[in-house]
Formats: C-alpha cells, structure tokens, sequence
C-alpha cells in the first residue's frame, strides 16, 4: 500500500505539534503521567477541554454549522495521532461524541440551543445510562422505567457500570416507557440533570482502583426522579433506535497511535530489566513475543490507513468498525499482559501510581512500571464495554460473510 500525505495535510500536523507544546506544557504532562490510568480531576479535565474549544477543535467529528472543526479524515488522523504521542488528555465521549450527535439528528431545536453550547464549550459534564444489573450486551431487557406523570416522567430504577457518573451534570439515559411484545419497542430516551431529588451515585470498587477518590465506574440509583417531558429526545418508544445511531460514533476510532505508545513502555520497561546477561529486550524469546504484537500493530495501522483512504474518497466505514474495536482491544490487552510479565514483583503495588499533591510519593522500581497492573486490570473491560467482541464477531460474520 503506497500511504502519500499531502503538503497541507503535513503543515497541519506541525500545526497540531505546535500548539500541544503550547498548550499542554511539560508540568502538566508530568502530572498527568502520574494519575491512576491517565485520569484528571475534574478541575483539569474541563480545563484542558475548553483549551480544545478556545482554538476550535474541541468537537473534530462535529458538522461546522454546529461549531464542529471541519476536519477532514486525514486530519482527524493526525489529530488523534499527535494528542497520544503528546500524552494529552482525550475529550470525554459521552458529551462530545455521544448525546450530541443524537441531539443534532432527533433534538428539537430548543434541546438543541440549550444543550449544544454547553457540552461544545465543556460547561457541562456528561455521563452515560445504559447498561443495568443484568442487563448489559442484552441492552433491550432494561428495566428501568420512566412513568408518565402529566408534564414530566416519575423515573425508577438501576444504572450500573456507570462512568464518571460521580462528576457529571446530565445524563442520558434509555428508559422504559411502556411494554411490548418486542422488547426493543417501548424505550425512550431521557435527559436527566444529575441534581435531580431521588438521584443516588454509589462507586463500584474496582482491582485497578488505587485508592479512595480515584474509581472510574458507579451505580446510579432513580427513586421516583422527576424528568421535565421537554427533556424527551425525539419520539417517546424510539429510545431504541437513538440508542443505535449513537452506537456508531462510539466505535472506529484509530487505535494504533495508542497501541504503539503502549509497545514503547514495553520496550523501555525490557531495556530497564535484567535477564541472565543482559537487558530482557535483547533475549530472544522475549524479542519474538513483541515483534509479534507489533506487527499485529503494523497490520492494524495499515487496516486504519486502509478506512482512512476509504473514508476520504466519501465511502463509509460500515463493519470495519467491529474489526477494529475487536482487534484493537485484543492486542492492547496482550501488550498489557506483556507488560505486566516484564514488571513482575515492581508492578504488584496497586497505589504507587498518581499520588495526591499532599502525598510523598516514591516509585518502586523503575519509573515505566508504575501502573503497570491498574492498566492490565482496566483494559479487562474493553472487550466487553461498546459491544462485546462476541457481538462485534457476530456483525461482521453477518455483514461480511453472509452468515446468519
């Protein structure tokens, strides 16, 4: 495959260069690299966002008549490759990339007024209400219900794999409007202001967690939560399929930026461990285990490279998405399982990594291999979490093979 990049698609990328070395300065690198899993508090997080948003490209996958960045798909390339080799935080989805395509294709104008803005210029925090206590991949056997209650909808019922939801100041939420005989038929989908009486947000204690104040995920509990009906998105009993237009821009996105950042620590963690004579990345058993994992990185690369090329001849991605969030997924856990095996004893403590500014921090062992096991126990879930691999396997067997 002959890959050329265009002279403005390359002065675009130094543009990109630039301005990270601007606006993410080496302290706030440095602080970023010792938090649990790349996570920023609140405070940071929407900072940096509204950096994004002050030079306009807060919103890359966005129409520009919606303040979007008019990107094309080579830009957006280089965009997402320059932010991870920065390091720099990643705009959270559920807002930027979630709800707000929903809202600009089924919201009515005045949700479209009220919560745009917001979410374009990072005032607003959002999470996500799908999944439920036994209702997780089986998305269609949600319980959770929204009674009607004149001018407003009386809501009850469990959230549960929540993210951030602790921070969030809306959530939107698939809910259960009426019963069917089809279980996709009858569910809706609701705004909901996290400030609402009745609402309860509860931690899920995770193994990657290093220590209180730091969880990613939550349970959220509705006791009778009283949601405005203006805060109905499109028509009521059409929650389902909002739910899958919105599936589509949670999948696809390049993973092997980040794939390749993950392989460099690996090697840097191996020239930085002894075996027998010398460093473990010059034994030959262990060199052939990661030339493996970066040619399946090589190969994925070049599959991205490959949709790249199509997306900018105006054709659609269609179930190369499943394939990259299956393959993406599998090989960031193997090279996390590879990176746990390098650690070894250095990557049991679980809390050494992103101490608070009032803690004293000492690393054990080398500096690469803090973490090592809250990132092997986290990237657990992404095999699971937009569609289990299983389902995505079954998309492309259906769409691509033909089979049923």
């Amino acid at each position: 495959m002959d890959i050329a990049f265009t002279e403005e698609d390359l002065a675009f990328q130094q543009e990109v260069r630039s301005f990270l070395d601007e606006a993410w300065p080496e302290e706030m690198r440095v602080k970023y690299r010792r938090t649990a899993l790349d996570r920023t508090n609140r405070e940071d997080q929407m900072g940096w966002q509204q950096r994004l948003a002050a030079k306009g490209w807060a919103a890359v996958n966005w129409p520009v008549e919606h303040g979007g960045a008019g990107f094309t798909d080579t830009q957006k390339y280089f965009f997402d490759l320059e932010m991870t080799k920065a390091g720099a935080p990643r705009m959270l989805p559920f807002g930027m990339t979630m709800v707000a395509h929903v809202l600009m294709k089924f919201g009515t104008e005045e949700q479209k007024q009220k919560y745009l803005p917001d979410i374009l210029n990072s005032r607003a925090w959002w999470c996500q209400g799908y999944s439920e206590p036994g209702s997780g991949s089986d998305l269609a056997s949600l319980r959770t219900k929204a009674e009607d209650g004149g001018d407003h909808y009386v809501v009850n019922g469990v959230k549960t794999w929540n993210t951030l939801g602790q921070h969030a100041d809306m959530i939107f939420c698939l809910v259960r409007t009426s019963q069917e005989a089809r279980r996709q038929m009858g569910i809706s989908f609701l705004l909901i202001d996290m400030k609402s009486p009745g609402i309860t947000v509860e931690p899920i204690i995770t193994m990657d967690q290093p220590k209180p104040g730091f969880q990613e995920i939550n349970t959220i509990y509705f006791e009778d939560v009283q949601v405005p009906k203006e805060n109905l998105v499109g028509e009521e009993g059409k929650g389902w399929t909002y739910a899958k237009y919105l599936l589509e821009f949670e999948r696809g996105n390049a993973h092997s930026p980040g794939l390749y950042e993950s392989l460099n620590q690996v090697e840097e963690m191996a020239n930085e461990t002894q075996s027998g004579a010398g460093a473990l990345f010059d034994d030959s058993d262990f060199r052939d285990r990661f030339n493996e994992l970066k040619i399946q990185t090589m190969a994925m690369e070049a599959t991205e490279m490959r949709i790249l090329g199509s997306l900018s001849a105006g054709q659609n991605v269609g179930p190369e998405s499943s394939l990259l969030k299956t393959r993406g997924s599998e090989i960031g856990q193997a090279i996390s399982e590879l990176a746990g095996e390098v650690a070894g004893y250095y990557g049991l403590p679980l809390d050494q990594c992103v101490p608070l500014d009032d803690d004293d921090f000492v690393p054990v062992g080398p500096a690469h291999f803090n973490g090592v096991s809250q990132k092997y126990f986290n990237l657990r879930k992404t095999s699971i979490y937009a569609g289990s691999n299983e389902i995505q396997r079954n998309i492309m067997a259906k769409l691509v093979l033909g089979l049923e």
